[in-house]
């Protein structure tokens, strides 16, 4: 069984998604975490993530299994994914990955941007899960404080509108929900209520 979770930054897909795979015993993936790890790779290399053969480079160079997910956390992190991510070539790197991921015995978990959309379009689940951006901005303010990093949330939602606008309006694999995704608006419920919600969307989607 493969669950696809997709949605814009900080609108809690990522949290959404280990609960669900923890609760059916799936392995999971966080893609944008592979494409972070891209970002980070290239700025290890001293290249600039607006250089899109380098930027395909370092996805084909990337191996899934040496992840260091310390240093792929943060604003800047996200702000390269966002950039990386634009580029056809990386995405087309990535995909072979993010299937085989998918394609194991019993199936996985995967949360991204085009989950549902590209990467598996047959998933038995799909779940597409916003939140206001300002409801996204507060938490990755608290986010970020909570990790004792300096934050201003006026510029952090600022940041968030201008990547979903990037997100959403790139010709190659948009930020958009499946035709046959269920939307679950996380804006007004915790955690334990949004894993409660994602649950039974996933439990009607199976029977279904």
């Amino acid at each position: 069984m493969i669950i696809a979770i997709d949605g814009p930054a900080a609108s809690g897909k990522g949290t959404i998604s280990k609960r669900l795979a923890a609760h059916y015993g799936l392995p999971h993936l966080d893609t944008g975490l592979i494409y972070r790890a891209v970002g980070r790779l290239m700025m290890d290399r001293g290249q600039a993530l607006t250089d899109a053969a380098a930027a395909e480079a370092a996805a084909r160079d990337l191996r899934l299994d040496a992840l260091d997910e310390t240093r792929l956390r943060g604003k800047e992190m996200g702000e390269a994914a966002s950039l990386v991510a634009a580029v056809p070539g990386v995405r087309a790197a990535l995909l072979a990955a993010q299937r085989a991921f998918a394609a194991q015995p019993g199936g996985a978990v995967l949360d991204g941007r085009d989950i549902g959309t590209i990467v598996c379009p047959q998933a038995a689940v799909k779940i597409f899960v916003v939140a206001s951006a300002e409801e996204r901005a507060r938490r990755r303010t608290r986010e970020l404080l909570g990790r004792g990093e300096a934050a201003d949330e006026a510029e952090i939602l600022a940041d968030i509108r201008k990547r979903d606008a990037r997100d959403a309006g790139r010709t190659d694999a948009p930020l958009v929900a499946a035709a046959d995704a269920v939307t679950l608006d996380t804006t007004a419920l915790g955690v334990e209520a949004a894993v409660a919600a994602a649950i039974a969307i996933a439990e009607s989607q199976i029977r279904g």
